[in-house]
């Protein structure tokens, strides 16, 4: 059975298409759809321009593999919660397109991302799972033995934190601590959840998706083109997190673009994206971060 899926995020917007188990396509641009949601509270025209071209790219895509618009699952995250106008944009998407989508809570996108996370070699069991986005950031493990998920979509993004407190090119020490202390002060809540993961058998498999985390690992190996073969399970440590925070910080967006494996319209936000990584890892002591290219697209199917 063919099926389709399509993750519209602050940042990014992703297709999926399998057949089975096996991937007939798998896309992801960036169309920064949260541009300035942070600070006016409404979705840009640009950024819902750039949204809706993609959107149509997409629909041709599925479309001729076999998935009608009314078949693909469609679903939307930070910035459709966030935005007083995304209603009307949405609804705009299925009167043009046929695309219903799907706004996602906190919970629901942290389940799908766990669900649809897991690599070769993950133990669910013992599986965290964590997922940076543009607009928010989710943290999601098993708890107990019946095995329900438990964690929180916290207000932290790679967009959020980039359009809120580092303007400067390249950034401020100021800028940087002030962004560094949000961070922390919203991990902090995830404390008591995280003293829970510890009477668990093993320790726990920390694993990190989405583009930030993709991006490290590119930056980390010298990896020139993403592969997924490649990238999946790959494995970071919280001192390699902090190096690539500071060979970040001090790089002009421009110089950032010239780094093997930065995809050109992320490097504008990827200081703020590994700052959460590093930070993740410091405040809740997560020592190795394994990536996974997978999450929230795989994860959708599995919601209902």
């Amino acid at each position: 059975m063919i099926r389709a899926s399509i993750d519209l995020g602050t940042n990014t917007c992703l297709l999926l298409v399998i057949d089975g188990e096996r991937v007939l396509h798998d896309e992801s641009r960036v169309v920064r759809l949260g541009q300035d949601v942070a600070r006016t509270g409404r979705l840009h025209p640009d950024a819902m321009e750039r949204a809706r071209s993609c959107l149509q790219d997409y629909v041709k895509t599925a479309g001729s593999l076999g998935v009608p618009p009314d078949g693909i699952l469609a679903v939307a995250t930070a910035q459709a919660r966030d935005a007083s106008d995304a209603k009307p944009f949405f609804d705009g998407l299925e009167q043009t397109l046929g695309l219903r989508f799907r706004i996602l809570s906190g919970d629901e996108e942290a389940r799908a991302t766990f669900l649809g996370a897991a690599v070769t070699g993950s133990d669910p069991s013992r599986m965290v799972v964590m997922d940076i986005g543009g607009g928010s950031t989710e943290l999601v493990a098993q708890s107990g033995s019946a095995g329900t998920l438990s964690g929180e979509s916290l207000g932290i993004g790679a967009v959020k934190i980039t359009e809120k407190f580092l303007p400067s090119d390249p950034v401020t020490d100021s800028e940087f601590w002030a962004a560094e202390d949000v961070i922390d002060r919203e991990l902090r809540k995830m404390l008591e959840w995280r003293k829970g993961l510890d009477p668990r058998s093993g320790q726990p498999q920390f694993t990190a998706v989405a583009g930030t985390a993709v991006t490290l690992a590119m930056l980390q190996a010298g990896m020139t083109e993403f592969q997924a073969s490649e990238i999946d399970g790959f494995t970071l440590t919280r001192g390699d997190a902090h190096r690539l925070v500071e060979e970040l910080k001090w790089r002009t967006v421009e110089e950032r673009k010239a780094l093997p494996g930065m995809e050109p319209k992320r490097a504008d936000v990827i200081l703020a994206g590994a700052l959460i990584f590093w930070r993740a890892m410091e405040v809740l002591d997560f020592p190795v971060a394994r990536i996974s290219t997978r999450g929230l697209r795989y994860g959708v199917f599995s919601l209902d």
